[in-house]
């Protein structure tokens, strides 16, 4: 199946047979070569079924052709499992129903495709739960779990995958249809009696080849075919990653969910005393003992730990709250002696906070403390938990010896690490390196008795080395076993049974050997772009949709990434399956066509830039800045999309209309229909969208009516003017002198506030006034380069960028602060003003200097009190200031005002030109139902709408009736600036102005 004759054929007859979508397209190929593994295999088509008819159909013209089949579900396999070299079969799509639970037996049927957390919020409804709970709860699925015995950290307490399966149906290579239970009853005949005959001549050497660990993963179970094990055929099964048959059906187990949890957090003096005393907390019977060190952590999360170098977290559960805290009462008094701190966590959030360090490491893991790109290989590995301290310290030797480093964590009650390594896997020497660490890992691990895989499966990262734990006998058995289920060697082939060598298959061999020439600087990854893209280890948390889950989830929702994955559920429109585009754009093996790729330029064209991967992904993936990136070198040279010069050049057209005082003609002539219309056209625009008002005055020329005593653009601190003149109102610089002690800080007029929204701005200054603040304004509106990068218009950006820096050259000469109040503006000075000019000292300076207007209150002004409002509060919060700035400024300063509840997070779906673009409309729309609009429709009566950002003001202002609020007053949101100000009662500086 080499040939694209062969290939066209393959997709021919899988069309043909299959109801569900069937893509063979270069794009389509290219989301599938890799997991979050270290491996890379190109399939030759993915099929996503819509029934077991349409598995079974699949299998039939694979069969048929010799064609191998991967059953994917996730795709968050470490080990390499979830990639191949024919037909993925893509379980996510489609198969992806509870079909039926039944609380009185506690079982749920569910299809392969179900993602853990949708099952576990419908068996909440009954007050269950599924225990295996990885830490990839929010897009892992359950035939994935299956395929990989998956655990979790709540396995000391309910098992792992296997301990939870009752029956599945399956189908194998062959086309055999089987139900797996006890027994072989349900098996077809060949099946069961191969199985019989294998069972019944090794019995003694499946009584002691395999070891008894809670956390033996590695192999096939074959043991649990033993007549005194109830001859457990879906146990045995549990675990075979695809290699044996493909799951169409599952019925699992469900347990009690405790009605009340606590966790304690026990501190310790290193990480290998941790280790040590994880095994003795099992007897008073924790939910959990999940362990961690501070090269993991690091400072700013364990601010909120005890005092410690390693800790342990130990869930309690109870049917009170009173019963939880009482567990973990007693097992932080069992554990003090050895402990250096304990914290003992009751509130929900606060246990959410504490689990998000745990479910990130994964992603977190994969970066080192100095920025070393650290990866997978030897991920997993479980010994006796007795035993987990011993092993520890050897290993830290090991990794020594070899001059590697890495963060271990993981499940230390079941004596399960997880550890992501700084091996080079980019040379041929640091290859070898890493073939022999393992080898002598493995040998390590197998003499204290463990296993090589303690939860994520062998694949072809450790099925090679199977041999140093199990002797070559029990390995060869292993490959009759794989043999009676599948003697054609279709499914999954080289994975478990007569693997590929664990140093095959690199994902990072087919990337350039240099970086290539980039606009942005990458600081976090040498300046590579390749090194950035490898930033996606394939983790695939924006692949979460919020269901609501159990103790783990994200604090405040499921944060921002990613908006438009969210609306359409297909692979190449997350964070992840962007990545594996860029990835493979820069392989050139599939992506052929480079910069120049359409396959890449479709999946980015949905990327609404809302830069929520940078702070939601746990590897830091910037996809807005990838995007900006691969925009500027796809149309070098060539004619852009209108909306590129309509949106893109959007400051200039602004204020050449106020240069020529044109803002009334404009929007007169905006209000007329068919011009409107014809406008919207020439522009690339939506034309579902209403064309927003400019300002009859902008801000700039307002401030300069204040008065120039009071309008001067200041440039003495202290009252030491800064610049070639002094005096008294004269200029200095380009700045005006203003009142004798200078300003406290610069507000920034950006071209949002300036001409589309000065209300904010004049709200801003009377706040800032009212607050004891002295503020200077640049004599004409800088700006931030927003509107360029965000079209990938680079080169532009730079020379708005290094303008904007003269301009501001005094500023920044005095120190002074910057607040702007355009959350998107601030981010861009933040991140995209260094990073596109890392060679200029003024664009860190700048981007340092910059503060939200609640940071610059609360820095400037730490003691003014503001206006009582007692209110109810909703609204959005800017998915830039979530990404990049922050909210925890904004969040207590409505507390202190007395607004009270919380925004909603997401993206509002406009994202500055992403929604206004012609394509784009109902996606945007759709983005704000995900989080926006019902927020606003659950807002009590009264509610203060707030949203700091432009963009998030328009689409409320637009989809108003979507939100089911009265569009006059309901659902008018504003600038908290303006809410602020217009509560100063009407001596308010701003309104004194105006009149």
């Amino acid at each position: 199946m080499e040939s694209d004759a062969d290939h066209e054929e393959l997709k021919a007859a899988l069309r043909k047979a299959v109801r569900g979508e069937v893509r063979f397209g270069a794009g389509a190929r290219a989301l599938m070569t890799m997991d979050a593994s270290n491996y890379r295999r190109v399939p030759a088509g993915v099929v996503a079924p819509r029934d077991a008819g349409d598995v079974a159909a699949a299998l039939a013209v694979c069969r048929e052709r010799g064609v191998p089949v991967v059953a994917r579900g996730g795709g968050t396999s470490i080990a390499g499992q979830a990639t191949g070299t024919g037909v993925v079969l893509d379980f996510t799509r489609h198969m992806n129903a509870i079909t039926a639970i039944d609380p009185q037996a506690r079982t749920a049927v569910v299809q392969p495709g179900v993602v853990l957390d949708a099952l576990r919020a419908a068996a909440g409804a009954y007050g269950l739960t599924f225990g295996p709970d990885p830490s990839t709860h929010g897009r892992c699925t359950l035939g994935g779990m299956i395929g990989n015995n998956a655990c979790g950290a709540h396995s000391v307490a309910w098992g792992t995958t296997a301990d939870n399966v009752h029956e599945l149906d399956v189908l194998t290579y062959g086309g055999e249809r089987a139900r797996l239970a006890r027994g072989y009853e349900g098996l077809p005949p060949r099946l069961a009696q191969g199985l019989r005959g294998l069972v019944e001549g090794e019995l003694a050497l499946l009584r002691t080849g395999f070891p008894d660990l809670p956390r033996r993963i590695s192999g096939y179970a074959l043991d649990a075919l033993l007549p005194e094990r109830r001859i457990d055929v879906a146990r045995a099964f549990t675990g075979g990653e695809g290699t044996l048959g493909v799951l169409t059906e599952a019925t699992v187990r469900l347990v009690e969910a405790p009605r009340a949890r606590v966790l304690a957090v026990l501190g310790y003096a290193d990480e290998s005393a941790a280790a040590d005393a994880a095994h003795l907390l099992l007897p008073l019977g924790p939910l959990t003992v999940e362990g961690m060190a501070a090269d993991l952590v690091g400072p700013a999360a364990a601010a909120g730990l005890p005092e410690g170098a390693a800790w342990l977290f130990a869930e309690t559960g109870g049917a009170t709250a009173a019963e939880a805290r009482a567990r973990a009462g007693e097992i932080v008094r069992a554990a003090a002696p050895a402990t250096t701190g304990a914290v003992v966590v009751t509130d929900a959030a606060g246990q959410r906070a504490l689990w998000r360090i745990r479910d990130d490491a994964a992603g977190t893991a994969t970066r080192l403390p100095d920025g070393t790109e650290a990866w997978p290989g030897w991920e997993d590995c479980a010994v006796p938990p007795a035993r987990l301290g011993a092993y520890l310290r050897e290993f830290r030797a090991l990794l020594r010896r070899y001059g590697l480093h890495g963060a271990p964590y993981g499940h230390f009650g079941d004596g399960c690490i997880h550890v992501r390594i700084d091996f080079d896997l980019l040379s041929t020497d640091g290859v070898r390196r890493f073939r022999d660490f393992s080898c002598e890992a493995a040998e390590l691990v197998v003499a204290h008795g463990g296993s090589l895989s303690g939860e994520h499966g062998d694949g072809q990262a450790r099925a090679e080395l199977l041999p140093k734990m199990y002797g070559t006998e029990v390995v060869r058995l292993f490959e009759r076993f794989k043999d009676v289920w599948d003697p054609d060697g279709g499914l999954n082939p080289g994975i478990l049974a007569r693997p590929r060598r664990l140093d095959e298959n690199l994902r990072f061999e087919v990337l350039p050997s240099r970086p290539v020439p980039v606009a942005f600087a990458y600081p976090g990854d040498g300046g590579d772009f390749a090194g950035a893209v490898r930033r996606c280890v394939g983790v695939a948390k924006c692949r979460e949709v919020g269901v609501a889950g159990e103790a783990g989830a994200a604090p405040g929702g499921p944060g921002v990434m990613c908006p438009s994955y969210r609306v359409t559920g297909e692979e190449q429109h997350s964070t992840r399956g962007r990545a594996r585009l860029l990835h493979e754009m820069l392989a050139g093996e599939i992506v052929t066509d480079g910069w120049r790729s359409e396959e890449v330029r479709e999946a980015l064209d949905l990327c609404l830039a809302c830069k929520g991967c940078r702070s939601d992904c746990p590897a830091g993936v910037d996809m807005a800045t990838y995007k900006a990136e691969f925009l500027h070198h796809h149309y070098a040279g060539r004619v852009r999309p209108a909306a590129h010069y309509a949106m893109g050049w959007l400051p200039v057209w602004l204020r050449g209309v106020a240069a020529v005082r044109g803002q009334g003609v404009v929007n007169r002539l905006a209000g007329v229909g068919p011009l409107a219309g014809a406008a919207k056209r020439a522009g690339g625009l939506a034309r579902e969208r209403d064309l927003p008002r400019l300002a009859e005055e902008p801000f700039l020329g307002w401030w300069r009516g204040r008065g120039r005593a009071r309008a001067g653009w200041t440039a003495a601190v202290g009252g030491r003017p800064v610049g070639n003149r002094t005096g008294s109102g004269e200029r200095v610089g380009g700045w005006e002198e203003g009142r004798a002690g200078g300003a406290d800080l610069v507000l920034w007029p950006d071209t949002f506030t300036n001409f589309l929204s000065p209300e904010a701005g004049r709200a801003a200054v009377a706040v800032l006034e009212h607050a004891g603040l002295r503020i200077t304004v640049p004599p004409k509106a800088p700006c931030c380069g927003l509107t360029w990068v965000s079209t990938g218009q680079l080169h532009r950006a730079r020379l708005q960028m290094r303008r904007t820096l003269d301009l501001m050259a005094p500023a920044l000469a005095a120190g002074l602060p910057v607040a702007v109040l355009e959350p998107s503006c601030a981010a861009s000075l933040r991140t995209d003003l260094p990073e596109l000019l890392p060679e200029d000292p003024r664009a860190r300076q700048l981007a340092v200097s910059v503060h939200t207007f609640a940071q610059a209150l609360e820095e400037l002004a730490p003691h003014w009190q503001p206006p009582r409002l007692d209110r109810p509060v909703a609204g959005q919060t800017h998915c830039h200031q979530h990404a990049v700035l922050g909210d925890a400024a904004e969040r207590r300063l409505r507390e202190r005002a007395g607004l009270v509840g919380t925004l909603s997070g997401g993206c509002c779906g406009l994202a500055g030109n992403f929604g206004f673009e012609a394509g784009h409309y109902e996606v945007s729309v759709a983005c704000a139902e995900e989080q926006l609009l019902p927020a606003l429709r659950q807002a009590p009566g009264g509610a203060v709408v707030l949203a700091d950002g432009f963009s998030c003001r328009t689409q409320i202002a637009q989809v108003a009736q979507l939100a089911g609020r009265d569009g006059a007053d309901g659902a008018r949101a504003r600038h908290l600036a303006e809410v602020l100000a217009e509560a100063l009662g009407p001596r308010s500086p701003v309104q004194l102005a105006e009149k």
